[in-house]
């Protein structure tokens, strides 16, 4: 056991120091704390924007996923995967260049600005909902980082999210955004590595695919089905929701601020080769671990470590992890969830502070002191909600993730064309995805359509109702 905490520890300060590295480079103005002054290369970008969208959610959410429900999570990775490139061929290109030639740091600055006019009315209503959205979606992360020190220290979990809230804080304070992508680079070795590591373990002790569908099979046939059963909408509309998942990709503000940050318009064609390559690559690991996971540790719910949890299953890579793998291995893998969770819970705080001071408190935006203290006061709301709210790690970001796709996606789309769009539409659209996220939430529906569809599609109906009228008029 020593030799695991050893190697836990000096992995963690060596992916910290990563990090902490970006002070060399810094600059102390907002521009570089937000956007690392526009000058990250493509393959960091890349990189850093895998580990940013695939830490917490993959290294716990979908493993989990994919333990509770087989072969049928494939379908999420295609849908989420098709949408995810959907929006790098069509809207990033333009996000940067237009970002880049106004000078925006911020997506909700980007949403309420058209003709180098902007409407404060959006711009504040986009903050908001990133700052409320994104916080619960950084809470998530600090959950799922806890989870690496209960399941190797035996700690409560709440031990695990403060100690996530106060590394936040030395990586924030260390080089803003900048030291959020060196760290995500360093990670996404350490994530695929961890991952690829488990999957030879877990061939030599069950076997191939033939032999893991044998005991998944024997455990439950729905585990090898490829398609869940008795959907209410078909699986068409299943899939489909994975897919405008995917597309809501462009109203993350966290994933959008990489493309800000980008060098240039041109490195987005490298940086989405590199990007997608290993984001498949581990999106189908995830879905390898949480199947052999299954296969190896099928009573997890059952097991002692995770009496008391909300979702049992979101401990299936630490305890497949400690199962598999020699005591050093152990220590770099948990090592590598907490601190990639971390990560992404730090470039979402600073996004959140960012939108305080650029959007919601303007006078402040100059300031590189209240970029800082935002980041505390952020940080400090994160971690309440991470200890008190009942929602596991899976469901947590989908209610983040729908919530901030269906209202931001689909106006910077529309910016992003250059197509009218008046403020009153604006906040409708907005509106009305939010609250066809909380409803659908609660309907009894989700597992059927991920509720991120149904709330883009009344985004999208409210500004072709209202389009369709305009046109009428001006034809008038």
């Amino acid at each position: 056991m020593s030799e695991t905490i050893w190697s836990f520890i000096i992995v963690m300060i060596l992916l910290t120091m990563s990090g902490t590295m970006a002070m060399i480079r810094k600059r102390k103005t907002p521009e570089d704390y937000l956007v690392a002054s526009r000058k990250v290369n493509p393959w960091l970008t890349a990189l850093s924007t895998v580990a940013t969208n695939n830490s917490g959610f993959m290294f716990i959410g979908m493993i989990a996923y994919t333990y509770r429900f087989g072969y049928e999570s494939v379908w999420l990775m295609l849908g989420w995967v098709l949408g995810d490139l959907m929006v790098w061929m069509f809207v990033h290109p333009r996000v940067r260049k237009i970002s880049g030639k106004a000078k925006i740091n911020t997506l909700p600055l980007l949403i309420g600005t058209q003709d180098n006019s902007a409407n404060r009315l959006i711009i504040v209503s986009a903050g908001l909902i990133t700052i409320v959205f994104l916080g619960i979606y950084a809470a998530a992360q600090l959950k799922a980082g806890s989870t690496a020190l209960h399941a190797l220290f035996g700690w409560d979990m709440y031990i695990g999210a403060i100690i996530g809230a106060a590394i936040v804080i030395v990586y924030s304070y260390a080089g803003g955004i900048r030291a959020d992508i060196w760290t995500d680079a360093a990670q996404s070795f350490a994530m695929i590595i961890t991952m690829l590591a488990i999957l030879i373990a877990g061939f030599l002790k069950v076997g191939g695919p033939y032999a893991l569908t044998a005991n998944l099979g024997a455990q439950d046939p729905a585990l090898v089905a490829w398609f869940p059963q008795e959907l209410q909408f078909g699986i068409l509309a299943f899939i489909t929701g994975y897919f405008f998942a995917g597309l809501g990709t462009v109203g993350q503000p966290h994933l959008m601020t990489r493309l800000l940050a980008i060098k240039s318009v041109d490195a987005i064609k490298r940086a989405r080769v590199y990007y997608f390559i290993w984001y498949v690559l581990f999106f189908a690991a995830s879905i390898g671990v949480g199947l052999y996971c299954r296969a190896i540790i099928p009573d997890l719910s059952n097991l002692p470590s995770v009496t008391g949890l909300k979702e049992p299953t979101e401990l299936a890579l630490p305890l497949l992890t400690m199962q598999l793998l020699p005591g050093v291995f152990v220590g770099i893998a948990l090592a590598g969830l907490f601190a990639a969770t971390v990560s992404t819970a730090d470039s979402q705080i600073i996004v959140c502070s960012g939108t305080l001071t650029q959007e919601i408190f303007p006078r402040w935006k100059d300031s590189y002191l209240a970029s800082k203290l935002s980041t505390l006061a952020v940080t400090t709301t994160a971690l309440a909600i991470a200890l008190f709210a009942h929602e596991g790690v899976f469901g947590l970001v989908l209610i983040a993730w729908s919530a901030m796709g269906a209202s931001l996606g689909p106006v910077l789309v529309i910016r992003m064309f250059h197509l009218p769009l008046t403020a009153p539409v604006a906040l409708a659209m907005m509106s009305a995805a939010v609250i066809t996220v909380s409803i659908w939430h609660f309907s009894g529906f989700d597992d059927d359509i991920l509720k991120i569809f149904p709330a883009t599609i009344v985004a999208l109906l409210i500004y072709l109702s209202w389009f369709g009228m305009h046109h009428v008029k001006l034809s008038k």
